[in-house]
């Protein structure tokens, strides 16, 4: 009798220590869940979803961008000695209305002569000059398409003055940029006359166009800071229509040109590594011009 008592306070001792065991296994278990549930949250939050075969992901859609517009040309892709810009128009010089409107649809000229540009970069060029005009600012066009053989001109004209330096003022023939027709320069009442360097980017008409610009589908060609990638001196007067979505892009991630063609190209690259479409990029690729040519 007495083993029997003893064998039952010795189990009712132990209940508690059972009883807190299970408690505490259960605790292990629901820690153990809600670990698992907060792993399985911090997965899912890192987890970038998987580009769709063929889908186009840069930031900027393939429709809202012509390839005619976006073509680089420097010394690195060069235009061919026979390339024209079409359609190529002649542009007007502005002559005002009674009420100071633009009668003939034209700009301001910094001086006389012909100034030809391809004919959606003239019309915005226009709306441009009318935007900053609203603003309190009058801008000259002073030079704008520039043909092969002229540019070639001009490039020996430059290396003789500088006893065969290429001092990064004006480019080599087939990589002006004006040879495009989208490339112009711009310039302030007060430099119609003068020499232009980077003193310039001071003028407010500068300033205003660097911060408006891409607003009519312009982009700074050659910012100060892009000097060692464009391998061109910064020009503040320098516009280069690209099309708004391209120029909206460009400008408000401070890129040049050059860097945008780079994203471009790969993202054309990862596209069709991906199943892309290649009739709907084919117009966009360039390839580096081979030395010598």
């Amino acid at each position: 009798m007495k083993k029997v008592i003893c064998f039952l306070l010795s189990l009712m001792l132990l209940l508690p220590i059972f009883a807190l065991a299970e408690t505490e296994t259960e605790e292990l278990e629901i820690e153990e869940i809600i670990d698992a549930e907060e792993y399985e949250e911090e997965e899912t939050e890192e987890e970038e979803p998987a580009a769709k075969a063929g889908e186009w992901t840069f930031p900027v859609a393939l429709e809202d961008m012509d390839p005619t517009f976006v073509v680089l040309a420097n010394k690195h892709y060069k235009l061919d000695s026979k390339f024209v810009p079409k359609p190529l128009v002649k542009m007007k010089q502005r002559k005002a209305a009674k009420d100071g409107s633009n009668k003939n649809g034209g700009v301001l000229f910094a001086k006389g002569g012909t100034y030809k540009l391809q004919e959606t970069c003239a019309e915005a060029l226009v709306a441009m000059s009318e935007g900053a005009r609203a603003d309190g600012y009058n801008l000259y066009l002073k030079s704008a398409y520039r043909s092969y053989q002229t540019q070639k001109t001009m490039y020996n004209n430059r290396l003789k003055k500088n006893k065969g330096k290429d001092d990064g003022w004006v480019s080599q023939p087939g990589s002006s940029d004006h040879q495009t027709g989208l490339g112009c320069d711009v310039v302030p009442k007060s430099w119609r006359d003068k020499a232009m360097n980077g003193k310039m980017g001071k003028e407010p008409e500068c300033i205003w166009m660097a911060e408006h610009c891409h607003e009519y589908g312009f982009i700074l060609r050659y910012p100060s800071d892009k000097e060692e990638i464009t391998e061109i001196n910064y020009e503040p007067w320098h516009m280069r229509y690209v099309g708004i979505p391209a120029a909206t892009y460009i400008m408000e991630n401070g890129l040049c040109l050059e860097e945008f063609t780079e994203q471009l190209q790969q993202a054309i690259q990862e596209y069709l590594d991906n199943g892309g479409d290649w009739s709907k990029v084919e117009k966009f690729i360039q390839n580096p011009t081979e030395e010598g040519k």
